[in-house]
C-alpha cells in the first residue's frame, strides 16, 4: 500500500545515498586505536589545496589501500597484544591500514618531470601527514601533459566536489561535548544521526577546520565523547573539513 509519506521517504532515502556516495572512500585516519575515519573528498580537497602551486597542475587523485606484499606473521614472529575494544568500522569504510595516493598531473616543462614528480610526492605526503593524519605509505604520480608554453604561473585548478555534507545542531550531552571541541566546525549527518548510538560503540560524525589537523580533532573529539559514555567504544567520522 503506498501511502502519502511513500514518495517523501523515497526521495529523502535516494539523497542520502547520493550524498553517501558523493563522500567518496571513507579512508581510516591514524592507525587502529585511533577510532578515526575521513571522507576522500575531504581528504582530497586539502591536499588538492596544498599541491596547489606555480607549474604543476594537479588532475585526478584518489585515495585506496596500499597494496602490502608479504606481510609479517609466521610462526617465530613477535605477537603484539591487540588493543581492547577497538572502535569498530563504520559501514563500507576502509579498515585501518597504510593508504596509497594515485594521482595525475600536468606539469611545466621548464624543470626535469622526475624533479617535478618528487616535488609534488613530497608536498602530497607532508599534507597528509601534517593536515590530516593519513597512514600514506605509496603515491603513484603520473605525468599526463606538459603546460602549454611553460606556464610557470599556472596552479592547481579547484575542483568542485559532489558530496553537500549536512550540519546538524548538537542534541544531548554527547552532541554538545563533541561539538564543543576546539577545530569542530559542526556536526553533520550523512550515515544517519550526528550521533549513532548503538549498544556497542557510539559514532560521531563532524566537520573540521582546516587549521587544524584532522586526526587530532577526531582524537579529541572521542575523549570528549568517553566522558560522557561509559564503557562505549567512540569512533569519528570526519565528512568535510572546512577553510575559515
Amino acid at each position: 500500500m503506498t501511502t502519502a509519506r511513500g514518495p517523501q521517504r523515497a526521495d529523502e532515502w535516494t539523497a542520502s545515498v547520493r550524498q553517501r556516495l558523493g563522500l567518496g572512500r571513507l579512508l581510516p585516519l591514524g592507525g587502529p586505536a585511533d577510532g578515526a575515519w575521513i571522507a576522500e573528498t575531504a581528504a582530497a580537497s586539502v591536499l588538492r589545496g596544498a599541491a596547489a602551486r606555480p607549474g604543476t597542475v594537479l588532475g585526478k587523485l584518489r585515495i585506496g589501500p596500499a597494496e602490502q606484499a608479504g606481510a609479517g606473521g609466521g610462526p617465530g614472529a613477535p605477537q603484539v597484544p591487540a588493543d581492547p575494544a577497538p572502535p569498530p568500522v563504520p559501514p563500507s569504510a576502509m579498515p585501518p591500514g597504510p593508504l596509497r595516493i594515485e594521482a595525475e598531473f600536468s606539469a611545466a616543462p621548464d624543470r626535469p618531470l622526475p624533479d617535478a614528480a618528487a616535488a609534488l610526492r613530497a608536498v602530497l605526503l607532508t599534507a597528509a601527514a601534517a593536515r590530516l593524519g593519513l597512514e600514506i605509505a605509496e603515491v603513484d604520480l603520473t605525468v599526463t601533459a606538459l603546460l602549454e608554453g611553460g606556464a610557470p604561473g599556472q596552479v592547481t585548478a579547484p575542483v568542485p566536489t559532489t558530496a553537500t555534507v549536512r550540519v546538524a545542531e548538537p542534541e544531548g550531552p554527547v552532541a554538545t561535548a563533541a561539538a564543543g571541541v576546539p577545530g569542530v566546525v559542526s556536526l553533520t549527518r550523512v550515515l544517519g544521526s550526528p550521533v549513532h548510538t548503538a549498544p556497542d560503540h557510539v559514532r560521531v560524525e563532524v566537520a573540521t577546520a582546516a587549521n587544524h589537523r584532522a586526526l587530532d580533532v577526531a582524537r579529541s573529539v572521542r575523549t570528549a565523547v568517553a566522558a560522557t559514555e561509559e564503557r562505549l567504544p567512540v569512533s569519528v567520522l570526519v565528512t568535510d573539513v572546512v577553510s575559515r
